[in-house]
């Protein structure tokens, strides 16, 4: 049985413990400059006015295209697995009581 080959083009992704639990956030904020998009990932809870950012990630606009696409690519997997994700058109688009302005990149 031969050894895999080193693939030159492969990278390998370390995941710390810490990371790997991941971030919760119920709500993303996005802006943009011409050079960058900005998403601050937000946790915001019940009867609580205010909200911290949680996460920020700062991509450039070709990258931004590509979480777009990959971001399409995954929820039409789950939905053929999982079926419709349907969005409650009520629901106003940021909870009640979340105050504060746009930030700018």
């Amino acid at each position: 049985m031969q050894e895999p080959q080193d693939n030159p083009n492969q990278l390998n992704i370390e995941l710390s413990e810490e990371m790997a639990e991941g971030v919760y956030s119920n709500l993303a904020l996005i802006t943009h400059s011409n050079s960058e998009f900005v998403i601050d990932f937000i946790r915001v809870m019940p009867g609580v006015p205010k909200a911290k950012v949680k996460s920020r990630i700062v991509l450039t606009p070709d990258h931004a295209k590509r979480l777009l696409l990959a971001l399409q690519e995954n929820v039409a997997k789950f939905e053929a697995h999982n079926g419709h994700i349907s969005l409650n058109e009520q629901t106003p688009p940021f909870p009640i009581n979340f105050g504060g302005g746009m930030g700018q990149a």
